[in-house]
């Protein structure tokens, strides 16, 4: 399988300074082209499994009408959605969008369909949004990725946990690894798959140091691991705190300054009725069985337990904007919230932290310092000496 890998959903990328409207859609044997009436800039895909569908979300544009199917698409609808223009492409048969890029200045998307099982149709799916833009700094293209993807461990080992026996477990997920790269600086070349792993090394040797906590990582090295791999590995350590590290960019402007993401009430009622449904009767949720409940009682549980988790993971996220902005630049709105694969696990406080912008040469040579990479790991072991301090407090 190929497809274009990225976190998800582009959270900050801007809008374009006029609304563009979606001008036609074609699909030509194994081809997707969209053309639009004004440059856009930014666009994204999603394979869908459950619908069989795949969507395409062009921020600030649009919608026009319907379009020409053929081939793999048997039926194309737009759509108003999400501050944008959403077509969705009703599949024949499983299918996954390869490659994709712009052209004509921003004024056209391509998208490139490949066939697929049922099991490459369900991976792509679970990858979440892949953002593409039409340029970067300096006009040149951003980057994009199109590569095979390696089939997931399924419950392999766990890593090595340091710190003292009996203190809380933090676990620190490095964005990124392995075949994909993550955001690329178009002048340096600085990857953020190696960034955020030199801030996550900083961030468990501040931590260990700090002897309150026991620090994992989900990767030590270049590795790749799919997003249910990474909280994944968090829930099997019963971790009481997940870290994800990510670097934010963008395709033009001078954009700057770290934040902070947790879990959407929207994604965390879809998550909660999907992890009812998948999990059987002998699974223990945060500390509770749920081996005598019905179907409605673990349903409510589930529920339950996942809204305390988010109101645990806001809190971590408040004292991280607190202590980080006397010590690393930070965005006006730090605390955001976004439907973010990599933090719906139910019974685990999640964040992830996009620690500056990779795409803007001062936070680059920031987030690429020794000294810049000591200021982020500080701000959070703060963050997390207050955070654990007040639940042992609240028991």
């Amino acid at each position: 399988m190929a497809i274009a890998l990225l976190l998800g959903w582009p959270t900050v990328a801007p809008a374009a300074a006029a609304a563009a409207a979606v001008e036609s859609v074609r699909v030509a044997d194994d081809r997707i082209v969209i053309r639009f009436d004004a440059p856009i800039a930014d666009a994204a895909s999603l394979v869908a499994a459950g619908t069989r569908q795949i969507l395409v979300q062009v921020r600030g544009a649009l919608p026009g009408e319907g379009g020409r199917a053929a081939g793999p698409v048997r039926r194309i609808s737009q759509s108003r959605r999400d501050d944008g223009a959403r077509i969705a492409f009703d599949l024949a048969a499983p299918t996954v969008v390869g490659d994709a890029g712009f052209s004509e200045g921003g004024r056209a998307l391509e998208l490139k369909l490949q066939p697929a099982s049922e099991a490459t149709f369900a991976a792509a799916a679970e990858a979440g949004w892949s953002s593409y833009f039409p340029l970067s700094f300096g006009g040149r293209p951003r980057y994009k990725v199109a590569q095979a993807v390696p089939p997931s461990a399924r419950a392999g080992p766990l890593p090595r946990v340091e710190g003292e026996p009996g203190r809380p477990l933090v676990v620190i997920d490095a964005g990124h690894g392995g075949v994909d790269p993550g955001a690329i600086n178009a002048v340096t070349g600085l990857r953020e798959k190696d960034v955020t792993l030199k801030i996550a090394y900083a961030i468990r040797d501040a931590l260990v140091a700090s002897g309150r906590v026991r620090v994992a990582l989900t990767r030590e090295d270049d590795r790749y691991l799919v997003l249910r791999e990474r909280f994944g590995i968090a829930r099997r350590l019963h971790a009481d705190l997940f870290i994800s590290i990510h670097c934010d960019s963008v395709g033009q402007g001078d954009a700057t300054g770290a934040s902070v993401y947790t879990l959407s009430e929207v994604a965390s009622d879809k998550e909660a009725a999907r992890l009812a449904l998948r999990e059987n009767k002998a699974d223990i949720i945060d500390g509770v069985d749920l081996g005598g409940a019905g179907a409605d009682v673990r349903s409510i549980l589930i529920d339950l337990t996942q809204r305390e988790t988010m109101n645990q993971s806001a809190g971590f996220a408040r004292l991280l904007g607190r202590e980080a902005k006397p010590l690393i630049p930070v965005k006006p709105v730090f605390h955001r919230m976004a439907s973010l694969m990599v933090l719906k696990a139910p019974d685990m406080p999640s964040v992830l932290f996009e620690t500056g912008y990779i795409s803007n040469p001062e936070d680059a040579r920031f987030l690429d310092s020794d000294a810049g990479r000591e200021r982020i790991a500080e701000g959070v072991t703060r963050a997390a000496q207050v955070y654990f301090a007040r639940r042992m407090a609240a028991e």
